[in-house]
């Protein structure tokens, strides 16, 4: 993702925030769908997974704003036929199977597969602005202090953040 891509992601974000609190969103038919599959993508650890923190509603708010390119397809549309319509009913197993052959068609340049790209994208983008993932599973600093370059850092840390946008989705 291009900066700029991800900074017109971040004003579209700031825009639309204060609406969301007070915004009466009619229930879209994707919205389980879209939560499973955040859930899938980033799923609970230490902290709670994307589905857990509402991703699955800012994916679907970001495609309904064309986000990350998202105009002219309906991306929650395609998702559901790509994975197919009995994909929520399925084992766990199974689901995360059909996830992962998806992302290796779509990384491996498959045309075909190119939405999930935008889909992901957007899945993590709505992870890592949100409280749990800008806090909670990266490492928050506010004011990180001086640059350095030579930080040492122990296997049990975790990646650092100093951009929170404090947005709750749920």
């Amino acid at each position: 993702m291009a900066r700029r891509e991800f900074m017109a992601g971040m004003a579209l974000l700031m825009a639309v925030a204060p609406s969301l609190a007070q915004a009466k969103i009619a229930p879209s038919p994707y919205q389980p769908l879209l939560r499973e599959v955040a859930q899938l993508v980033i799923p609970r650890s230490a902290t709670s997974g994307a589905g857990e923190v509402g991703v699955g509603a800012f994916v679907l708010l970001a495609l309904a704003h064309g986000l990350e390119g998202t105009k002219g397809v309906d991306h929650a549309a395609w998702l559901k036929s790509t994975l197919g319509a009995g994909f929520l009913a399925q084992p766990l197993p199974k689901r995360r199977a059909a996830l992962a052959a998806l992302d290796a068609r779509a990384f491996a340049g498959d045309v075909s597969a190119k939405p999930w790209l935008a889909i992901k994208r957007l899945i993590l983008l709505g992870y890592y602005t949100s409280e749990t993932g800008g806090s909670k599973e990266l490492q928050y600093v506010h004011v990180p202090g001086r640059w350095d370059p030579d930080l040492p850092l122990k296997p049990s840390d975790r990646a650092f953040s100093s951009d929170w946008s404090a947005v709750d989705f749920g």
